[in-house]
């Protein structure tokens, strides 16, 4: 039986890589954790910022309601207080839709390509 290489994943991330993974600046996601109480990364001795995936997924949610809808910090502040459960499913929908029209459209790119 052939050796596996186990899967390791990260359980931490910093700052850096978490603006990296949605596309924000690290100055944007520390205001957010001053402005959203969701979000509380841990931190090490430094004083660095410490994300797990639960936390990145918060992120991800304030981005999209800020950056993606427009809402206002105190709006989303609201959304999130309000509405989590529903706020979470639809931006879960909106990231499924996104997928579709992405393979729709290299599907339709890859036809254009064959038919010239």
């Amino acid at each position: 039986m052939p050796y596996k290489e186990p899967k390791i994943e990260k359980v931490l991330y910093t700052i850096g890589e978490v603006a990296e993974l949605i596309g924000e600046n690290t100055s944007a996601i520390r205001y957010w954790e001053n402005q959203f109480d969701a979000l509380k990364p841990q931190k090490n001795n430094k004083g660095n910022r410490l994300f797990t995936k639960e936390d990145i997924e918060t992120v991800r949610l304030i981005h999209h309601l800020v950056k993606e809808r427009g809402l206002t910090i105190k709006g989303a502040k609201q959304k999130l207080k309000e509405n989590r459960d529903e706020t979470i499913h639809n931006y879960e929908i909106v990231k499924r839709l996104q997928l579709i029209k992405q393979e729709l459209t290299e599907i339709r790119d890859s036809l254009e390509e064959k038919n010239g």
